[in-house]
C-alpha cells in the first residue's frame, strides 16, 4: 500500500502549511480583537476578508469541491490533508479558504441539484464568497436526527411554494452576509413512503414571513466567528416554484448526498483541530514545573501524549480509508466507513482536547488559547450532522445483517 501524497497534494500542503503560517495563525487573536469593535458582532472582521483576498490570490480556494467547473476539481482523498490543515485554525481557516460549512454543503447541493437559474443566482456568489447561506433543517419540537419526523410544511399553491415552520440551530444565519436559506420540510406529509415526503427549497432571507427570533447558544456562548445558530420562524413565506430544487418529494435524498461529504469534512479539520491540541500540549509540558518537575517528566502528561499520538494516526488512516473509498466506490459504497469515522473522530479528539485543557489548568478554559472553544466545537459535532447513537443504531444493523 502506499500512503503517500500525490504531486498536486503536496504542493498545495506546502502552500497551505506557509498560509496557514504566515497568515491565519497571526490573525487569530487580531479577529477576535476586531470583532468586539463592530457594530454587528455578526458580522465579518476586516482582517478575515484581507485573509479571504490572499488565499484567493494563492489559488487556496474552494479546494472542497471536486467538480472543476466550480472548485479546484481535488478527490475526496487529496482534499483531506488539506482540510486537515485548515482545520488547524477551525474558526479563520476554513473561512479564509471558503471552504467553511455549512456554505461548503450548500454549494455542493446547489452544484449538484441546483437548476441553471439557481446556480447563477446563488451558486455563483457563494463560489465567489460574496454572500453566506444556511441550511434549515433541524426543528426544536422533533428529533431532527430522524428526518422523517420534520413538521416544517412547504405547500403548493398556483406559481408558488408556501412554506411554514420553525427551525433552530441554522448554522450561519445570524451573519448580516447570509443571503439565502436551503429549507427542507414535507411537500406530502401523507406519503406511504417517510423518505419521499420532504423536499427542498430556496428561500432569501429578505422574504416576507422570515422572521430571525434569536441567537442560539454553544455551552453558553455565541458563535461569531461561525456566523451564529439561529432560531428560525417561517410563517408562510411565498416564494416562486422555481425555487424548489431538484424534484418535489426528492428532498431525503438529498439531504443524504449533502451529509456524506459534509460528514467526513468535519472529521478532516477535527484531526487538524487534535494536532493543535498535541502542539501546544507539548509546548507547555516542557515549559511548566509543578512540584518541582517539568510537566513533562511528570507521567500521566507522558501518557496523555503518547495516547493522543496514537489516536490520531488511527483517526486519520481511518479517514484516508473513507475518502478513498468515497472516491472509488461512491458515497453509497462508503456508508459503513463515513459512519464509523463519524462516531469516532468528534468522540476521541473531544478526549484529546480535554487532556490538552487539563494539561494547560486554568488557562485551558480561558481566551488566551483556543483550546476551550475547540473543545465546544468537537463536542457538538457529537450532535451535528446526526448524532453518535443515530450513526451507531445503522453501523449495527449494517453488521448484524450479515448474520441474522
Amino acid at each position: 500500500m502506499d500512503f503517500a501524497f500525490d504531486a498536486r497534494t503536496e504542493e498545495l500542503r506546502a502552500r497551505l502549511l506557509s498560509f496557514m503560517e504566515e497568515w491565519v495563525h497571526p490573525a487569530e487573536a487580531v479577529a477576535e480583537e476586531q470583532r468586539t469593535a463592530l457594530a454587528n458582532p455578526w458580522a465579518t472582521p476586516p482582517v478575515v476578508e484581507e485573509l479571504k483576498a490572499e488565499a484567493r490570490r494563492q489559488g487556496l480556494w474552494n479546494l472542497f469541491l471536486p467538480d472543476p467547473a466550480y472548485g479546484a476539481g481535488l478527490t475526496n482523498l487529496q482534499y483531506a490533508p488539506l482540510a486537515e490543515i485548515s482545520g488547524r485554525s477551525p474558526h479563520l481557516g476554513p473561512t479564509a479558504l471558503n471552504c467553511a460549512a455549512p456554505d461548503t454543503g450548500n454549494m455542493e447541493v446547489l452544484a449538484q441539484f441546483g437548476s441553471a437559474g439557481q446556480r447563477e443566482r446563488w451558486l455563483r456568489p457563494l463560489l465567489d464568497g460574496r454572500i453566506r447561506s444556511a441550511f434549515a433543517m433541524t426543528e426544536p419540537e422533533i428529533a431532527s436526527s430522524d428526518a422523517t419526523n420534520i413538521e416544517t410544511r412547504i405547500e403548493r399553491d398556483g406559481d408558488s411554494y408556501v412554506i411554514t415552520g420553525r427551525k433552530w440551530y441554522i448554522s450561519g444565519a445570524m451573519h448580516p452576509d447570509c443571503a439565502i436559506f436551503i429549507v427542507m420540510g414535507k411537500t406530502a406529509p401523507d406519503a406511504a413512503d417517510p423518505r419521499r415526503q420532504q423536499s427542498m427549497i430556496l428561500v432569501p432571507r429578505d422574504t416576507p414571513g422570515v422572521e430571525i427570533r434569536r441567537a442560539m447558544k454553544v455551552f453558553g456562548f455565541e458563535d461569531h466567528a461561525h456566523g451564529g445558530h439561529a432560531e428560525i420562524i417561517l410563517d408562510r413565506v411565498r416564494v416562486p416554484a422555481d425555487h424548489l430544487i431538484g424534484e418535489e418529494n426528492g428532498g431525503f435524498a438529498i439531504a443524504q448526498a449533502r451529509l456524506g461529504p459534509g460528514r467526513i469534512h468535519h472529521c478532516m479539520r477535527l484531526i487538524g483541530m487534535a494536532e493543535r491540541a498535541i502542539e501546544l500540549m507539548c509546548r507547555r509540558a516542557v515549559s511548566r514545573t509543578a512540584f518541582g518537575r517539568p510537566l513533562a517528566e511528570q507521567g500521566v502528561v507522558r501518557n496523555w501524549i503518547a495516547d493522543a499520538r496514537v489516536t490520531v494516526e488511527q483517526l486519520r488512516l481511518l479517514v484516508l480509508k473513507t475518502a478513498w473509498l468515497m472516491d472509488t466506490v461512491g458515497n453509497r459504497g462508503a456508508h459503513t466507513e463515513i459512519q464509523a469515522i463519524k462516531i469516532a473522530t468528534p468522540r476521541a479528539v473531544e478526549g484529546i482536547l480535554d487532556r490538552a485543557v487539563q494539561v494547560h489548568g486554568a488557562a485551558g478554559v480561558s481566551q488566551d488559547l483556543p483550546l476551550g472553544e475547540l473543545w465546544a466545537a468537537a463536542r457538538t459535532l457529537r450532535l451535528a450532522d446526526g448524532p453518535d447513537e443515530v450513526h451507531q443504531r445503522s453501523l449495527a444493523r449494517r453488521e448484524l445483517h450479515a448474520h441474522t
